[in-house]
């Protein structure tokens, strides 16, 4: 296969790699590291370090019209990433005292544990209850555009989703997914943040988080810009499309086929990784 060839398939699946993860909030990553190593056979370690890269553009391209359109929570979004950040640089750090199988079997059930988060139905109006002390203090509040004009939302259990951003962190920093279900799980499942401000604001975090933690695949030289480059373009072109859509439409059928695809690439990375193929 020649160089051209390679980087234009590269590209065409990064786009469509993008645009499923700005729907979902998930990050292109979840599907763009399993087809690097499992259809282009690429090292899983040079995929992780390229996805990384699209991440953090992924990141910055959509966080552009999530803010604008005044359904991310910057304020939010920033506190949490101390707690993503030094997860990130400790999953980076265990990348290269870890087997590659390992990482293969565990990106594999993340993949899975991200189907059931992707296919999962949430409620996309904000909570009533009421905030916690430390919400009120760190003032981690806000509204968003709902169906029936602007509503409000406040966060609840701020010390659990703070410990699952850590982990979520984590993963990301030895993935390279960006971590984006156990995110909106933080956020949507412990802080009972609406769904749209929870995929938003993850789409807004994942740039910062995927940063801490690519200097150090660079300093291992696991990234490589001809992989890197035609990756980190598809994935932006595809979330920026998958960003116009998100906000105007409705998308629970693609997020059910969207899980199946996880589903299947999950089960192919465990078995890959458990019998040595990756």
């Amino acid at each position: 296969m020649s160089i051209v060839v390679f980087s234009s398939l590269l590209f065409l699946t990064s786009i469509t790699a993008g645009f499923l993860g700005a729907l979902t909030g998930l990050g292109g990553g979840v599907v763009i590291v399993p087809v690097l190593a499992l259809l282009f056979k690429v090292d899983i370690r040079y995929a992780i370090g390229a996805s990384l890269i699209s991440v953090i553009a992924t990141s910055s391209g959509a966080a552009v019209a999530y803010v604008r359109e005044g359904l991310s929570n910057i304020r939010i979004g920033m506190f949490l990433e101390v707690a993503t950040t030094l997860g990130a640089l400790l999953g980076a750090y265990l990348m290269s005292r870890i087997s590659s199988h390992w990482i293969v079997i565990i990106f594999g059930i993340m993949l899975l544990y991200s189907a059931l988060s992707s296919y999962r139905k949430r409620s996309e109006h904000a909570s009533n209850s009421i905030e916690s002390p430390l919400a009120k203090k760190l003032e981690l509040s806000g509204t968003y555009p709902g169906v029936h004009g602007s509503e409000a939302y406040v966060a609840q259990r701020v010390p659990l989703g703070f410990g699952i951003m850590f982990v979520a962190g984590t993963l990301s920093g030895l993935l390279g997914i960006g971590s984006g279900a156990v995110k909106v799980l933080a956020m949507d499942q412990a802080m009972k943040l609406p769904f749209k401000v929870s995929t938003t604001t993850s789409n807004f975090m994942i740039g910062v988080t995927a940063a801490a933690s690519a200097g150090i695949y660079f300093a291992h030289g696991y990234i490589d810009p001809g992989i890197a480059m035609p990756v980190m373009l598809g994935v932006l072109g595809g979330s920026l499309i998958g960003t116009k859509i998100l906000v105007k439409t409705s998308t629970t059928n693609l997020k059910s086929f969207f899980a199946f695809v996880l589903l299947v690439l999950g089960c192919e990375m465990i078995y890959s990784g458990i019998t040595g193929r990756i």
